[in-house]
């Protein structure tokens, strides 16, 4: 890394940075000062929080991450090219975990800031108190949101969701035989089968028999969890 940008400084209490091991070292990388600043004053009154560097722009907050690897950065994703500073940071830092604020609630930038590995968001809506609660959670292990930016989150799930493609029949299995052993999966009996399907029961057992060698089992209640299984990849 090159030197220390003239946008970076540490605040006037991270000079040696010498808190408790307990404490959460956190670099603030917003770029207003005023926000920058309050915000850093703010977290320095807390027991928890050790402040170690204030970062003005994308490359302060690479330099002085590299430097002092802090548990958590701060970032203000509005900030030029903030979404691949979210990936930079991983990059320099990989023990960092980056919390996002001033995120707007839209779903398109909740689900970009997720995917660029995000973990934790603080809204533009939310207060200095929330955004605390966050940094502890975040802190912990845990990926806190509000009820909004979940739904967002799990309607994005649900879109990737249904683009993947269906599974195909299980270990080599033919069409007619994975179906006859979807069938035995939801605890259809051979009469059954050879009812719905409208075959012989003779031959659903021919099939029964061939789906149990090819799937290496002992029985229908095996073969029902193999089938299971291979339904919920």
């Amino acid at each position: 890394m090159t030197g220390l940008s003239t946008n970076t400084h540490r605040p006037p209490d991270a000079t040696p940075v010498t808190g408790s091991a307990d404490q959460i070292r956190i670099l603030v990388a917003i770029g207003v000062r005023l926000y920058r600043e309050g915000l850093s004053e703010m977290l320095g009154r807390h027991d928890g929080f050790k402040v170690v560097a204030l970062a003005a722009d994308h490359n302060a907050a690479l330099e002085q991450s590299y430097e002092l690897q802090p548990d958590i950065v701060f970032l203000d994703v509005s900030m030029p090219d903030g979404l691949r500073l979210v990936h930079e940071l991983h990059a320099v830092a990989p023990h960092a975990a980056v919390v996002a604020t001033a995120v707007a609630e839209t779903d398109g930038e909740i689900v970009a800031c997720a995917e660029a590995g995000v973990a934790g968001f603080v809204t533009r809506d939310q207060s200095l108190a929330e955004a605390v609660s966050v940094l502890e959670s975040v802190a912990c292990g845990e990926s806190p949101c509000s009820p909004r930016t979940a739904a967002a989150l799990l309607r994005r799930v649900g879109v990737l969701s249904a683009q993947r493609e269906p599974p195909g029949p299980p270990d080599g299995l033919t069409p007619r035989e994975s179906e006859i052993a979807g069938l035995i999966a939801r605890g259809r009996s051979n009469k059954e089968i050879a009812r719905e399907l409208c075959i012989e029961i003779s031959t659903v057992k021919n099939h029964v028999h061939h789906i149990l060698e090819k799937l290496g089992v002992g029985g229908r209640a095996a073969a029902a969890a193999r089938v299971r299984a291979h339904l919920l990849r």
